[in-house]
């Protein structure tokens, strides 16, 4: 292991007085090269941020109208449950009724589409990470 580090060390010098040894305009053009190819990473990088900061904005916009729909959700069936109350008496008070349970359903539905949706997003959100951290 040391003498496969010693040759990288042997190799990167070898670069290193090449860099040296070049001409001043192979080094200035090799200077320019570099110079482009971080604006290039910095441009990319900043195209990820606001990527990022986008997806960010867009999950909790959409936990936010998750909970308002989940909220008209509750509110709309309790009205409803206290409407077929009043119509058929306290008799079956305990007793789910049907157009409750679909309410629920599709209160169910609604957040678990969102949740899935949610979890692409950070999925989506991650990845994005990944290729800043490669480029």
């Amino acid at each position: 292991e040391v003498q496969k580090l010693n040759q990288q060390l042997e190799e990167k010098n070898g670069e290193i007085q090449q860099m040296i040894n070049q001409p001043p305009y192979e080094k200035e053009r090799e200077i320019l090269r570099l110079q482009k190819s971080l604006a290039e990473r910095e441009k990319a990088q900043a195209t990820s941020d606001v990527l990022c900061r986008s997806l960010t904005d867009e999950t909790h916009q959409l936990q936010r109208k998750l909970a308002s729909t989940a909220e008209m959700c509750q509110h709309l069936a309790k009205c409803l449950e206290e409407k077929q109350r009043k119509e058929k008496g306290n008799s079956d008070d305990q007793i789910p009724t049907e157009r409750s349970n679909q309410v629920f359903l599709l209160l169910l539905y609604n957040e678990t589409s969102l949740q899935a949706l949610i979890c692409n997003l950070q999925d989506e959100n991650r990845m994005l990470k990944q290729k800043v951290a490669h480029v």
